[in-house]
């Protein structure tokens, strides 16, 4: 059985930030759940190493949702360059697959 289902992780600058982009991806149907939870990071941006508080969120989709996942996180993003890295989900529960292949659908 294939597995088509897949983890889109994204931080963003603020709590607001996050839910209005998990709200939409969800209300578009991009998004079968978003989860979203507060994160430190520390990056190289702009010369330097920086450190700030972010928000991660975990998006839940379809592979074949994830062109327009993108284009919708960097349409409502407020960073330059957005983390936006899809993870395969290679194990779950057939009924939660389902549950994921129906919502975004």
């Amino acid at each position: 059985m294939s597995i088509d289902a897949i983890v889109v992780m994204c931080a963003a600058g603020s709590r607001d930030e996050a839910a209005g982009i998990a709200q939409a991806l969800v209300e578009q149907r991009l998004a079968a759940c978003v989860q979203v939870m507060p994160i430190e990071s520390w990056y190289y941006w702009d010369g330097a190493v920086q450190h700030e508080p972010e928000v991660m969120l975990h998006i839940k989709t379809q592979r074949s949702r994830f062109p327009a996942l993108c284009e919708a996180i960097k349409a409502l993003h407020s960073y330059d360059v957005p983390e936006i890295v899809a993870v395969p989900i290679t194990d779950a529960s057939p009924r939660y697959l389902d549950w994921i292949r129906e919502s975004v659908s």
